[in-house]
């Protein structure tokens, strides 16, 4: 886009700048006004100081020097006696390129001083004013519009001839040349010679040969013509030369201004060109040298014209010599604050300035439109002064290039967006100015003419939208509405050079002219102060938009992208050479099944040939199937709109993923990739961040694909989405094919049916970001990127290995029998395994403990299932626990504690600490249960494993913690229940078997004692294991009457029954469960009977196993039966023998009566299991004052 900043421009400026010279506020005939000047460009040599003639010297004859070059005059045509060629009629568009910074920004109009000095003048004179009037932002751009010479021309080419018939048909019927009298070429020659004269300092006049009349006035009078007529371009002559010559100084586009001034008059700013010749040096730094006839008294105009020169270039003081027919009379020096009160030339500075004021008042209220040439027009004699819309009225009848003024006007509008596109992160309030520029500056272009500019402005434009901008947009950033002088983009306009002597007919005006804009219907109306007050009108053409979105704002800048690039193909040479494409016809998109493309091994080709491919770029391969030349416009501007519409595709792509439309995102992404790989295709060399811009694709490509793996159910609406086009997507990918093939990511953007398939692609996507970031070593300079992409490959590993290992167990569940572990299981193993070895050192990588702890995790359920499949191996027969099984059960526990070593400790991740902490109890729970139930004892010692359960058992209740509160906790607390209460049936277990040792047996007894206790406890904590808690109860019963069993003494028996009964009077709480359940299900049924719609059975609410109840409750009845008997026995025997005891008396008694009550419950098989528990619950009620009266002590 650099060079195309040059399109236009004009030649590079003829000198430095002066050092600027700041006027002082004047003071003037009591009227204050104020005015300053700044020479921002001088092209002057240094100030000469000015040669006094001699009286009598006569001027008609030419000095020496007359016409030729001298050191002192400076280069030629920029002599110190100003360029004496006629200004050019785009005079206001070379200084505008010039000082591009100054339009728009602070400046109200760029013109010729001689165009200002003739809108000032217009109240006081009757001669015609016609200029054309352009608008850029808050900048007028003046410039004369010399009707004469234009119909000259019409005469001559059949140009403007729609200009010629509106002029003679409103304006003047009778139109005709006048020619300019002796009168005028006279008085230009004697100044000519006057001003050499005074230069030359020598007094005396030079003889010269006799053919020097032709000589003096041929010069003068050709060059003023020629000036004017070379001035004025073809229509389409400028446009070309214009694109293809940054120069265009023979298109009257060069600022040919000796001095360029910034001149501040009251509170309007000009940026004025002045060709007045300034001497200086001695008592007089500077002055304006002036000739006038002594016969003919200054008048108002000329006092005027005299003021407004020396307040331009801000000169203080006027020299004027006078003269008779050519004969030099005296000189007089006047102040430039006294020209205002010379006789006869008497005007008020104040009047002046309300003219000012109201006349780019008038200009800015009126000329609103960016980019139309505008005409002011005052007939000479007239008061009326008309504007007319020049482009609207050329457009009814004609091409609008015949409006010479199209081209300069576009490329001015271009360039001032160039200029703030520059600066545009400074503000972004200027947005709206920008586009508004670029849009007004692309309605004035054809495409077939300017391809460039045209592809330019649109780059700028979707510029302007920036993609990156957060997910939220701040729209106070951007002004809704811009006013016409401050977000308009800024247009400057031209003022016409003026030709003093040029008549125009005096026609009367039509009465009602309808073509004019506007109308100052007397001139008079100008000296009234604020008549015209200046009316901003707000264009909402000029705000910038607001977009609702992100797609909104994205589809915006494909739209301009597309624009830029029907550009840039349009300029192409070679396009014959291709097949047409026709833009509405949708391009397939490839879809096909994976399981017939050759899944995960083609993929692996695929990447490899990808990486290849982007290893040539660092080679310089480059080619372009379309013909473009690599270094041409074409060819630049072609690669930025390619990586900005890929960038848009991409921010698409992400905002389909945030909705969750994931077939919508693949083929956004699909569309990026495939700009990324024109743009590879073209490019000589990768640019840094156009390689961090593929990683960021290739990650969120992959991050797609793994969504759609994951939501596999959706594939059809999935699908839909994905072949879905737009005409603007199918357009930009016609432009794309005729450079690519566009197929180097095609093994990324398929949207396949298979799980595997997809998985595998989503971890070749982030495999294949993660390689571009290692061999263009920027992994170190985007330590953020390569951090995102490492954490997805352990992410997708994870992903992968987890799938593997749901395979291997789905094959493990069908397999019958006690069938061998298939080799199929092995390999799905083997490939799991290694996903999640990988994954954990992707993790590691980048010190990411919580997920290389999650992976090592996932890792030990692998080997659990390893385990369970050697487990399944071995059948139910003679079974025993083998060592595969230790081995893997072991590796898994391996695995936990990495993953525990890994996080450090609990603060780190307490979720997955609490999680991996879990897993590894369960493991050594599995562990232990299946060596105590299915014991290997034909290798081990029932002693040794004992030992091994035990060591186990107290392990996985290291790492089960009962105490925090979370969700996880009733389970912990079953667990350890569950662990005490097995241990103490181990330990109940060996104390029937063994024999001898008393110690040892001692051990077990306190051991099997003490875990029921607190199995009993942990079961009561929990509201939800009635029949554990019976079992456990149970089980300690029967471990009373084993110890009753080897008691001699009758106390001793006696004691031993009263804690066996109050262990079971304690079971009353888990009775009450069990009831409260059967009650709650019983009246679920009934509510389903009564409702005659519901005719599906209700499965129960509750957990109770109703088979489970049943068996306890007979065990616990005769239990209780068996114990009650035994008590009655041993109480009626002591009371013989040493007679009666009071409580045992009562205990008796009620033992008795309950003991009664429950041989009648039992007797009676009618009854239902819920009324059975309520005699239960009875009866324990019935013992349990009894039972709180004794000494049980077994807890």
């Amino acid at each position: 886009m650099e060079e195309l900043c040059g399109v236009g421009a004009a030649a590079p400026l003829r000198g430095d700048a002066e050092e600027p010279k700041q006027g002082s506020v004047l003071f003037l005939g009591g009227n204050e006004v104020k005015s300053s000047a700044v020479v921002k460009y001088s092209s002057a040599p240094p100030q000469a100081a000015f040669a006094r003639l001699q009286e009598k010297t006569d001027l008609k004859l030419p000095p020496a020097n007359w016409l030729r070059e001298s050191a002192k005059l400076g280069p030629a045509g920029t002599t110190i006696l100003g360029n004496n060629k006629k200004s050019k009629p785009f005079s206001s568009f070379g200084m505008a390129y010039d000082f591009i910074d100054s339009v728009g920004n602070d400046v109200d109009v760029v013109s010729d001083s001689e165009n200002i000095k003739k809108l000032l003048k217009i109240p006081y004179s009757k001669s015609h004013v016609s200029m054309a009037v352009h608008r850029i932002g808050r900048t007028l751009l003046l410039d004369e519009l010399d009707i004469q010479e234009l119909f000259m021309r019409s005469s001559q080419t059949g140009d403007w001839t729609w200009l010629k018939e509106f002029y003679q048909r409103l304006i003047d019927q009778k139109w005709q040349r006048k020619k300019k009298s002796k009168e005028h070429w006279y008085q230009k020659a004697i100044l000519s010679k006057f001003l050499y004269y005074s230069i030359n300092g020598d007094g005396a006049a030079q003889p010269v040969p006799s053919t020097s009349k032709q000589h003096q006035e041929g010069p003068v009078s050709g060059e003023s013509d020629e000036a004017g007529r070379a001035s004025w371009p073809a229509p389409f002559e400028m446009p070309s030369s214009l694109s293809e010559d940054p120069g265009a100084s023979n298109q009257g586009l060069k600022n040919d201004f000796v001095r360029n001034i910034l001149w501040t008059f009251e509170d309007i700013h000009m940026l004025v060109g002045s060709n007045m010749p300034i001497f200086g040096g001695g008592r007089y730094p500077a002055v304006s040298l002036r000739l006038r006839d002594n016969n003919k008294p200054i008048n108002v105009l000329t006092g005027i014209d005299y003021w407004l020169d020396n307040l331009i270039c801000n000169v203080p003081e006027l020299v004027m010599c006078f003269h008779v027919n050519g004969i030099v009379q005296k000189y007089e020096m006047i102040k430039t604050e006294d020209i205002p009160n010379l006789e006869n030339s008497n005007f008020s500075t104040k009047v002046i300035k309300d003219i000012a004021q109201n006349i780019l008042s008038f200009l800015k209220s009126n000329c609103t439109k960016e980019g139309h040439t505008y005409w002011l027009f005052k007939a000479s004699g007239s008061d009326i002064v008309k504007l007319y819309d020049l482009t609207t009225l050329c457009e009814e009848t004609e091409d609008k290039y015949q409006n010479p003024f199209t081209m300069p006007v576009a490329i001015l509008l271009y360039k001032v967006a160039c200029n703030m596109m520059l600066k545009k992160n400074q503000n972004k309030k200027h947005y709206g100015t920008i586009r508004t520029l670029l849009l007004n500056c692309l309605k004035l272009l054809d495409n077939g003419r300017h391809p460039q500019i045209i592809a330019s402005a649109n780059y700028m434009l979707s510029e302007l939208f920036q993609l990156d901008e957060p997910k939220k947009e701040d729209t106070t950033d951007f002004p809704i509405n811009g006013n016409s002088d401050e977000s308009y983009s800024e247009e400057e306009e031209e003022m016409p050079d003026s030709d003093e002597n040029g008549s125009y007919s005096n026609s009367s005006d039509p009465p009602d002219d309808n073509k004019a804009v506007a109308i100052i219907k007397s001139v008079g109306e100008l000296s009234v102060p604020e008549k015209y007050k200046s009316v901003h009108r707000i264009r909402p053409s000029c705000a910038f938009p607001v977009c609702h979105g992100t797609e909104e704002r994205c589809r915006l800048v494909l739209n301009y992208v597309l624009e830029g690039l029907k550009s840039v193909d349009s300029s192409v040479k070679k396009e014959g050479d291709l097949p047409a494409a026709d833009p509405s016809t949708p391009i397939p998109l490839k879809y096909e099944d994976e399981s017939t493309s050759g899944g995960p091994e083609c993929l692996e080709k695929q990447m490899a040939l990808f990486l290849d491919k982007m290893g040539s770029f660092q080679k310089g391969k480059h080619s372009s199937q379309s013909g473009m030349i690599p270094g041409s416009w074409q060819y630049k501007m072609k690669l930025q709109l390619i990586l900005k519409s890929s960038k848009a595709y991409y921010v698409l792509s992400d905002a389909a993923m945030i909705l969750q439309k994931y077939g919508r995102a693949l083929r956004y992404i699909k569309l990026a990739l495939q700009c990324h790989d024109t743009y590879c295709c073209l490019s000589a060399s990768m640019l840094p961040e156009v390689l961090v811009f593929l990683c960021q694709c290739l990650t969120l490509c992959g991050d797609i694909q793994l969504m759609l793996a994951q939501n596999a159910n959706n594939r059809a609406a999935y699908l839909e989405e994905y072949n879905y086009q737009t005409k603007e997507d199918q357009e930009i990918l016609h432009s794309l094919h005729r450079e690519s093939r566009c197929q180097v990511f095609a093994w990324a953007t398929d949207l396949s049916t298979d799980l595997e398939c997809q998985l595998s692609v989503s971890c070749k996507c982030y495999e294949a970001a993660y390689e571009i970031l290692l061999f263009s070593n920027l992994k170190n300079k985007n330590p953020e990127q390569r951090i995102q992409v490492l954490k997805r490959m352990g992410n997708i590993r994870n992903e992968i290995g987890v799938f593997y290992m749901n395979q291997a167990a789905a094959v493990q569940t069908e397999r019958v029998g006690n069938k061998n572990v298939s080799t199929t299981e092995q390999q799905l193993w083997k490939k799991s395994f290694s996903c999640f070895e990988e994954g954990i050192q992707n993790f590691e990588s980048i010190d990411d403990a919580t997920n290389a702890a999650l992976l090592l995790c996932n890792t030990g359920r692998l080997m659990r299932i390893c385990a369970q499949a050697h487990c399944a191996a071995e059948g139910d027969f003679k079974r025993e626990f083998s060592p595969e099984e230790a081995l893997y059960y072991n590796k898994a526990i391996d695995y936990y504690l990495k993953a525990l070593r890994s996080l450090g400790k609990r603060d780190v991740h307490p979720a997955v600490w609490d999680s991996v902490n879990w897993e590894l109890s369960t493991t050594y729970f599995t562990m232990a249960t299946l060596q105590q139930d299915y014991a290997p004892l034909s290798r081990k010692a029932q002693e040794q494993i004992e030992k091994e359960v035990s060591e186990a058992m107290m392990k996985s209740l290291k790492y089960c913690d009962v105490d925090t509160v979370s969700a996880r906790q009733p389970l912990c607390q079953y667990r350890a229940a569950t662990i005490h209460h097995r241990l103490a049936s181990m330990y109940h277990s060996c104390l029937r078997n063994q024999v001898g040792d008393e110690h040892l047996r001692k051990q077990h007894r306190v051991l099997a004692d003490l875990h029921y206790s607190k199995a009993v406890r942990l079961f009561q904590l929990l509201k939800d294991a009635p029949c554990e808690f019976l079992r456990v109860q149970l089980e300690r019963v029967a471990f009373a009457e084993f110890q009753m069993a080897s008691q001699n003494s009758s106390a001793g028996k006696l004691k031993t029954l009263s804690g066996a009964l109050d262990i079971m009077v304690k079971t009353k709480g888990a009775f009450q469960l069990i009831r409260k359940e059967l009650v709650a299900e019983s009246e679920q049924i009934s509510k389903d009977k009564s409702s005659a719609e519901n005719t599906s059975p209700h499965d129960s609410s509750t957990g109770l196993n109703k088979e489970e109840v049943l068996k306890l409750l007979s065990i616990f009845e005769s239990r209780m039966s068996f114990l009650l008997l035994q008590s009655i026995k041993l109480l009626t025997s002591t009371k013989k023998k040493i007679g009666g005891i009071n409580e045992e008396e009562a205990v008796l008694k009620t033992n008795k009566q309950v003991y009664s009550l429950l041989l009648r419950a039992t007797a009676n098989k009618s009854m239902t299991l819920l009324e059975r528990i309520e005699v239960i619950l009875n009866l324990l009620e019935q013992l349990t004052p009894s039972s709180e009266a004794s000494n049980g002590e077994i807890q």
